[in-house]
């Protein structure tokens, strides 16, 4: 299309002229112009897939680095008065620190022992499931059983 390329040529101000311009001459022309503009992604906008693959890798970074500032908690910027200990900058009083760090602990450990509870609930739920499954099905045999072939 050499209007397309010619208009790609001048950038996003020839585009949005057109798309004035077709609206003055004949309001579909603008329309079909302004839909155009959008869906092609020429204005930043619309389906175009390089958009987000860009926001896709700005999300991964940020959670790359959260992973990392969440692992060097772990390994320990430094505990103890001013520094980051594992709940966080320290509030200067070592006594409430260590109460919170211990908290903290005990909290993980709960949730760490209510998420295995949950799979262990999931998993006698599937199973007695399973269970009455097999068992309707032993009971209630096919309608209609599988020839069996002649043994000559």
């Amino acid at each position: 299309m050499p209007i397309v390329e010619k208009l790609d040529e001048y950038g996003k101000g020839a585009w949005i002229a057109f798309a004035v311009l077709g609206f003055i001459l004949f309001w579909p022309l603008g329309l079909a112009t302004l839909a155009f503009i959008f869906w092609s992604g020429r204005m930043g906008c619309g389906y175009a897939g390089d958009r987000y693959e860009h926001r896709m890798s700005r999300l991964q970074g940020k959670m790359d680095r959260l992973r990392e500032r969440m692992a060097g908690r772990e390994g320990g910027f430094g505990s103890g008065f001013g520094g980051w200990g594992r709940g966080g900058p320290s509030s200067g009083n070592r006594a409430f620190d260590e109460y919170r760090a211990e908290t903290l602990r005990r909290l993980e450990d709960e949730q760490r022992e209510f998420h295995d509870f949950l799979g262990r609930l999931r998993m006698a739920r599937d199973k007695a499931e399973f269970d009455q499954f097999m068992a309707d099905r032993r009971n209630n045999p096919p309608a209609n059983p599988p020839a069996q072939p002649d043994a000559a």
